[in-house]
């Protein structure tokens, strides 16, 4: 079966970039879609064999959307992980003469990149209306298509090039030295990919009700196997107030001693366990400028 991959649309986003990163040589392959459901819908109903979304922003935290949707709604393992420097730009629909800051009335953008750009957003634009959009690059492309309102956009450079609009200002992100996305690739299809040096598996946990101090048993079962957590986040399993699941990233791959004896620990505890995945780690150097 040919790969065909999925992403969160439309062309120029940030996920595209990293999709196009990780199979940058299979460049007919690519779904975009309009929200992230849709984008892992596509890989469960067979329109592509991937989905690319995605997942933890270095500033602004976990995406939210992808976390629940995957936690509830699709059975869909991660397979790769894939890190990007992440770069906002502002811009406008292409004009005869450049809009002045104080004629702006809205300013759109996905959540994330709204987030992201807050000090600029304030600083300049602080009586201008906030409206998000599904994503960064649908941002540019609602502006572009309205050039008799005064709107601007929140997108990837890669937007840029591909809508006309004309570049306001570029790289207003709150901290360009440290904003980086991860995007991970998730499918019941396998993939082969080249080796990496960095490694996680993640998994959700589900404590039992009955038994305090399980959170720390949970932990002690990874410290003294000397197991590294990069990420503990709890999202609430939707079952009544104060109930939660907790994501864990562990900077190892799956092997077949201290991840299976630190998983017996935890369903001796009456845990829980499911494997979002084990998968191979890959880091984009530069963004695109």
């Amino acid at each position: 079966m040919q790969r065909r991959f999925s992403f969160l649309g439309p062309s120029g986003t940030n996920t595209e970039e990293a999709a196009r990163y990780l199979f940058r040589e299979e460049s007919d392959a690519f779904l975009p879609c309009r929200t992230i459901p849709d984008c892992m819908e596509a890989a469960v109903d067979g329109k592509v064999t991937h989905a690319v979304v995605p997942w933890e922003n270095s500033l602004e935290g976990s995406v939210n959307l992808t976390l629940d949707w995957m936690i509830h709604k699709v059975n869909l393992p991660i397979l790769a992980e894939v890190i990007l420097p992440i770069s906002h730009q502002l811009v406008s629909a292409r004009r005869p003469e450049r809009i002045d800051y104080k004629e702006v009335t809205k300013v759109m953008s996905h959540p994330q990149g709204i987030a992201q750009c807050h000090n600029f957003l304030r600083d300049y634009l602080p009586h201008a209306e906030i409206e998000y959009t599904s994503s960064t690059a649908e941002s540019a492309r609602i502006v572009s298509e309205h050039p008799n309102e005064p709107w601007l956009g929140i997108c990837p450079m890669q937007a840029v090039y591909s809508y006309p609009v004309d570049l306001m200002e570029a790289n207003i992100e709150d901290s360009s030295e440290h904003n980086f996305t991860c995007f991970v690739v998730v499918s019941n299809n396998p993939l082969e990919l080249p080796e990496s040096d960095m490694h996680k598996t993640t998994i959700l946990v589900t404590l039992p009700s009955d038994f305090p101090g399980a959170l720390h048993q949970v932990l002690a079962a990874f410290s003294w196997r000397r197991l590294n957590l990069s990420r503990i986040e709890s999202r609430p399993t939707k079952t009544g107030l104060g109930n939660y699941h907790f994501v864990i990233d562990i900077d190892h791959k799956m092997d077949d001693i201290l991840m299976p004896g630190a998983f017996a620990e935890m369903e001796a505890l009456g845990c829980q366990i499911r494997v979002l995945g084990t998968y191979p780690v890959y880091l984009k150097a530069e963004t695109s400028k």
